[in-house]
């Protein structure tokens, strides 16, 4: 049709990388006897938030008690959903398990309807950052692929996420995973009372530096508790941003996004999706964090049942 008369042609958007947004399906439901999180029906948080960055909730024994059950709960599901990620999976099917699989366990899928985001987790395949909306994209092997799970339970939110390898992949995209894993164990063995948040970020960007890899920095972790996100943001390149300091019973997340090549993203038409600027492949960990008084605990740490974590077996 002529667009001769109706103003200008609307641009083409300019896709970066291979991947390309798949039929997405009507957003799935939830029973009325589970636990719903305030934006369950209207999209819109209604927790309150600090008035400046620097000012974090320290968790009761009693909220710390309830964060563990509810990160045990994500991490069963993430589990899971990586025994799905397999060739010839669509992400779909990953979202279907996600989420009958957080029903199973009485709790709710937080990402659906956040903020609008239609689906019960993210999916985001090779050059995706995050945030990817689970379609029809069917997985090929020697694709990666991040899938991020938190489920809210008993009034809480638990967040994790994991990159899984779909098959023989190439050493590169290997490579890659290693090491945005090791960003995030460093990161995490930085982390105890005292210690400026901005130091996570700091760490996190040495090591990529190192590796010659980019520090996605529009992503951030963050406060997590009965508020899907709060303060503290905890950035992941190397910053002297004053987000605060480190306190027992603080309840944060670590989730740095890791680039092969440039460090820039582009967000899709869709709003919600994130990919690389040079179509170079990203990969993404995540835990949900507590400092203790003399460290730091994970609430979503892996269990003795976890998929292996096939990029440290072949670096050996």
């Amino acid at each position: 049709m002529s667009t001769k008369g109706f103003g200008r042609p609307r641009q083409v958007f300019k896709y970066t990388g291979k991947v390309r947004p798949g039929i997405v399906s009507p957003k799935r439901s939830v029973p009325g006897v589970i636990m719903r999180p305030s934006y369950a029906d209207d999209g819109i948080p209604k927790e309150k938030q600090p008035q400046k960055p620097w000012e974090i909730e320290i968790k009761s024994e009693e909220d710390i008690a309830a964060m563990r059950i509810s990160g045990r709960l994500a991490r069963e599901v993430l589990d899971i959903a990586g025994r799905t990620a397999v060739a010839g999976a669509s992400t779909e099917d990953i979202d279907v398990v996600v989420h009958d699989e957080t029903l199973k366990r009485g709790a709710y899928p937080s990402p659906l309807n956040y903020g609008g985001f239609p689906k019960a987790c993210c999916t985001s395949v090779n050059e995706i950052i995050g945030h990817g909306i689970p379609d029809s994209t069917v997985l090929n092997k020697g694709d990666i692929v991040n899938v991020d799970v938190t489920v809210y339970y008993n009034g809480f939110h638990g967040d994790c996420s994991e990159t899984f390898l779909v098959g023989d992949v190439d050493p590169e995209a290997s490579r890659l995973v290693r090491v945005t894993y090791e960003c995030l164990q460093l990161a995490i063995a930085i982390c105890k009372p005292g210690i400026p948040y901005s130091e996570i970020g700091k760490t996190i960007q040495r090591h990529a530096d190192t590796n010659g890899v980019g520090v996605f920095k529009d992503g951030v972790g963050h406060g997590i508790g009965q508020a899907f996100h709060t303060t503290p943001d905890v950035l992941h390149f190397a910053n002297t941003v004053n987000n605060g300091i480190m306190r027992k019973g603080h309840v944060f997340t670590i989730e740095p996004m890791i680039n092969e090549g440039s460090a820039r993203g582009v967000i899709w038409p869709d709003g919600w999706t994130a990919a690389t600027k040079d179509g170079r492949r990203s990969a993404q960990f995540e835990h949900t964090v507590l400092i203790t008084e003399g460290g730091a605990e994970l609430l979503t740490a892996r269990l003795p049942g976890s998929n292996p974590l096939m990029f440290l077996e072949e670096k050996h």
